[in-house]
């Protein structure tokens, strides 16, 4: 249905954490915004080689881009740092 987009609103509505993704715009990142009601969104940018230090030498990786919008009230700054980093 998203695809052919015949999606119904209240199926749009009503979700705790929703993930966008600008990458396949070309986008690099953005910073997402909440929609009411939702804990926590995850914008993905686009994936493309950049010079990574690995073991103190350079090298081509593909990286991306990740921001965590999340709402304060539910989820402390450090637990959602540490989620996102990949931690939690």
């Amino acid at each position: 249905a998203a695809r052919a987009g015949v999606t119904d609103v209240h199926h749009l509505t009503g979700g705790t954490v929703t993930i966008t993704n600008v990458g396949v715009f070309g986008v690099d990142g953005g910073i997402p915004l909440l929609n009411p009601g939702e804990a926590v969104i995850l914008c993905l940018g686009t994936v493309s080689e950049r010079p990574w230090v690995i073991e103190r030498k350079i090298e081509a990786r593909s990286v991306a881009t990740l921001t965590l919008t999340f709402d304060h009230r539910i989820l402390d700054g450090e637990q959602a740092a540490m989620v996102h980093a990949g931690f939690g």
